[in-house]
């Protein structure tokens, strides 16, 4: 394992932001029904309003210094049969010396940026509530991370990475908190190395697979109920609308990345649309600006690996779409949270929560989707903050670390 940590510094070379302008100069649009509007995908007019923006109007070396002032740094991490990868990841310390150690870990389409509005709210030394180291890396293949080169780097692989990286910072024991794909990596985070390094963790999208008759028997005969059960029938409703509507990515990024890939690292216009839907329709009111959006399709597009790489991340936890994203793990006896909101398009029955792991925290929030840390940053805090407080289910266990000063 490194030694060794490297402060980070973005800075995009000027020959790429004028490859970029280029590019957007010569965007040749696609047509569009009559009153489409998103029936079709992302309308016509909303990309030619973002691309006009990111074109004529953003300033990404603006973007970009409010960027460097984060505390980032890359390290060499060794993952086993993948050799080494250059990790970048944000390292924001607490002023408070028994602060928790909390691993922040993002999914698809996000990045480490999802973490902003939440590190001087988790960092904050106040008597009330405890305080937290916050690490948040950028997985493999995204950000400003180094992408795996050989097949085959799947669900204990990301978790032996990001456990790696806590040894590294000197956290033999910590917490987590994902979402998305990073609520998928904690599963495998809670299976690899549940209790004696992973002491509890924390979901907003909180899912796992069906139940069925041997594994879960109850939730299963659940089930019978449906045609009586409005809750659930609903619950279940709006679930199988999502894989019906809403998951045409998955089935493309889950078996055929890289044709996908050219497209992607090739336009910024189509890798913008192809974000900005799953951005647009996945959040719960929330107001985008037209420089939120951008930043966000900026840090893909400059990513260090290119904007193609991060896709496949879809094909090797599911082995091509061949099982699921949770091959190889089961229910584990590590304190687990869950936190629901009302956008979230992943939203299955709040019982089967417990199919994960040992659900000690539950909350539901009436505000806020599938980035709950980028749109509802206070709740989630406040969620972390109750669920490892002095009255907390999940207080003092990381030894020697109870967040109060």
């Amino acid at each position: 394992m490194s030694t060794w940590a490297k402060p980070f510094t973005l800075d995009v070379p000027d020959a790429d932001l004028e490859l970029l302008k280029k590019k957007l100069e010569l965007v040749r649009f696609p047509d569009e029904l009559q009153n489409a509007d998103w029936q079709y995908g992302v309308p016509l007019a909303d990309i030619k309003r973002l691309t006009a923006h990111w074109r004529d109007s953003f300033d990404w070396r603006k973007t970009e210094a409010e960027i460097n002032k984060l505390p980032q740094f890359t390290t060499d991490i060794e993952v086993d049969g993948f050799g080494t990868l250059n990790v970048h990841y944000v390292h924001q310390k607490s002023s408070v010396q028994n602060a928790v150690p909390l691993l922040f870990v993002h999914g698809w389409p996000g990045h480490f940026l999802e973490v902003r509005k939440l590190l001087p709210l988790l960092t904050a030394a106040t008597p009330d509530n405890p305080s937290f180291h916050v690490v948040a890396p950028s997985l493999p293949g995204f950000g400003f991370s180094e992408a795996p080169s050989k097949p085959g780097f799947a669900g204990y692989q990301y978790a032996e990475l990001l456990h790696k990286v806590m040894l590294f910072l000197g956290y033999e024991e910590y917490v987590y908190q994902g979402g998305d794909l990073g609520h998928v990596l904690g599963v495998y985070l809670a299976n690899a190395y549940g209790h004696k390094h992973l002491k509890a963790w924390h979901s907003n999208m909180p899912f796992y697979r069906t139940p069925s008759l041997l594994s879960n028997p109850l939730l299963f005969l659940e089930l019978l109920t449906l045609p009586f059960n409005k809750v659930l029938s609903e619950q279940l409703s709006a679930a199988t609308h999502f894989r019906k509507k809403g998951m045409g990515y998955f089935q493309v990024q889950a078996t055929t990345p890289q044709t996908l890939g050219y497209s992607l690292a090739d336009s910024p216009v189509g890798l913008l649309a192809w974000i900005y839907e799953k951005l647009y329709k996945a959040v719960h009111n929330y107001p985008w600006t037209d420089d939120e959006v951008i930043e966000w399709i900026s840090i893909y597009w400059f990513s260090r690996p290119g904007p193609a790489a991060n896709v496949r991340i879809y094909y090797e936890l599911t082995g091509g779409n061949a099982h699921d994203m949770f091959e190889g793990t089961q229910w584990t006896s590590v304190p687990l949270g869950v936190s629901f909101f009302p956008g979230e398009p992943v939203r299955l029955p709040k019982s089967w929560a417990h199919m994960i792991g040992k659900v000690v925290f539950q909350s539901e929030h009436n505000a806020g989707g599938h980035f709950a840390a980028f749109e509802q940053p206070e709740k989630l805090a406040s969620d972390l903050r109750t669920m490892f407080g002095r009255e907390g289910p999940a207080y003092n266990v990381v030894t020697g670390k109870d967040g109060y000063a």
